[in-house]
């Protein structure tokens, strides 16, 4: 991209494992953007409420973990051999403990409250003040930047989703099976859309793309087209 052209803001929301992760860093990489992974910063409190026994399956301490937000400090720090940047929770790399299945179980719940969605906004809108960002998540198109020149909606078959999930999962070693990944993928669907405070929604300007049966090259230029007409339009 020219440097004489604008920097616009990005968006991109949907439901869980629909690849918003995947396509926005690829998209920040060849905008020469900044990417930010809001979902990685949720799961990095649900991994610090796990480490901490805030939460478990029969117990929420929601109280001690709105309390424990002063001590907790999140940082994306750039790794050059993998070519985006990893998530650190009190200067410690938790990028690959926060992509476990038992983090995946507690995020929807940790994510729902009102205090830590609060506190998380507050961040993610300071990294994007600038523009040329690309944030995913579920509520960056109404609620962290409403305004963004380019809104983008994924979605996909529930199982399809979970199928994807597992061979991601397999791929890295990691302990799953397809009936645990679909129902969390159903808990969380559910979860993410009917919390009271910023529910998972397509607001009116954003542009949907089914992911159900396209690949991961195909989802890349559908969505790098639409930003290149969003950044032309915006000259």
């Amino acid at each position: 991209m020219s440097k004489s052209l604008p920097k616009i803001t990005i968006a991109i929301d949907g439901f869980s494992s629909t690849g918003k992760s995947t396509v926005a860093k690829q998209l920040a990489k060849e905008l020469g953007y900044v990417y930010v992974d809001t979902g990685a910063m949720y799961r990095a409190i649900t991994f610090y409420a796990l480490k901490n026994k805030l939460i478990d399956t029969n117990n929420f301490d929601k109280v001690g973990l709105i309390n424990s937000l002063k001590r907790i400090f999140l940082q994306f720090r750039y790794n050059k051999e993998l070519g985006f940047a990893e998530m650190f929770l009190n200067e410690k790399n938790i990028e690959k403990e926060i992509r476990s299945i038992e983090v995946s179980n507690f995020v929807s719940p940790v994510a729902a409250i009102p205090e830590v969605r609060k506190y998380l906004v507050e961040q993610q809108r300071e990294m994007g003040k600038e523009k040329g960002v690309v944030m995913d998540g579920r509520d960056i198109g109404s609620v962290v930047f409403p305004d963004a020149e380019l809104k983008i909606f994924l979605t996909a078959d529930a199982k399809i989703r979970a199928e994807r999930r597992l061979l991601e999962m397999q791929e890295k070693n990691q302990k799953a099976d397809f009936e645990t990944i679909y129902n969390n993928l159903m808990e969380r669907d559910e979860i993410d859309s009917n919390r009271a405070d910023s529910p998972l929604v397509k607001v009116k300007d954003a542009i949907v793309i089914d992911a159900s049966y396209i690949n991961k090259e195909e989802q890349f230029n559908k969505v790098l087209s639409l930003a290149h007409k969003a950044i032309i339009g915006h000259v």
